[in-house]
């Protein structure tokens, strides 16, 4: 499903073609007219936002390589960062050597000296940038005691099918998307109980199945996991 679809079943299911909304601007005279695309973008963003806290899935996986300098004990995070899934060095011969997550205070324990240099073993997030504080920073322990190559695995939220048209979620499991932008479709429309209970109840279903594949089934194989078999009860 991509979102010319979407949007056009969303305005299906509720019967509201969600007309021009008028405010009064800043200035007290100012009236500012909301087309109705942008109440259903907030629609659907949000949905996308709850589903992508919910279950983990590969399109929320990103992978970049940095440098960490010698003699700076701090990393800048990418600008999209949400969480981290795995932190690596990479050292002169080619090794790459995981780092544990540990809080700030546990880094400055260990190595009180920020001088006292080494391969880092750890790594905690820091705190915001230096040059922006909307974007957060690392810290290394020990500092590192050359220029390394740094493998980033983490979360982020990867584009809205709103800006980009097509997602993984819209083109591999669209229901969730549906049903999760319609429980905020109804939520905004002050719908009836029993009709906000209908969409929560198939979004909820909608998540267990995507849960099942993000948090299951990519995680096991036949080899490793066994296959999949329901218990046999007999005839």
């Amino acid at each position: 499903m991509n979102y010319t679809t979407l949007f056009q079943t969303i305005k299906t299911y509720t019967e509201n073609e969600f007309p021009n909304t008028a405010f009064t601007g800043t200035d007290n005279s100012t009236v500012v007219l909301t087309p109705p695309s942008d109440q259903i973008n907030v629609f659907i963003q949000q949905a996308e936002t709850r589903i992508y806290n919910s279950v983990q899935i590969p399109s929320l996986r990103k992978n970049v390589t940095g440098v960490a300098t010698a003699n700076n004990s701090y990393l800048s995070c990418p600008n999209n960062f949400l969480s981290v899934y795995s932190m690596a060095v990479v050292d002169g011969n080619g090794n790459y050597n995981y780092l544990l997550n540990k809080d700030v205070n546990f880094i400055r324990a260990a190595y009180p000296n920020p001088n006292t240099t080494a391969l880092p073993q750890y790594y905690a997030l820091f705190g915001p940038q230096s040059s922006n504080v909307n974007e957060l920073s690392f810290i290394l322990g020990p500092t590192p005691n050359a220029s390394y190559t740094v493998e980033l695995h983490y979360f982020y939220y990867p584009e809205s099918i709103v800006t980009a048209g097509t997602s993984w979620l819209g083109d591999n499991y669209d229901p969730v998307l549906l049903y999760g932008s319609l429980v905020e479709a109804a939520t905004f429309m002050k719908q009836e109980q029993d009709l906000v209970a209908l969409y929560n109840t198939k979004y909820t279903e909608a998540m267990g199945e995507l849960k099942r594949l993000g948090d299951g089934l990519e995680r096991n194989d036949a080899y490793r996991s066994g296959q999949t078999a329901l218990p046999y009860k007999g005839l």
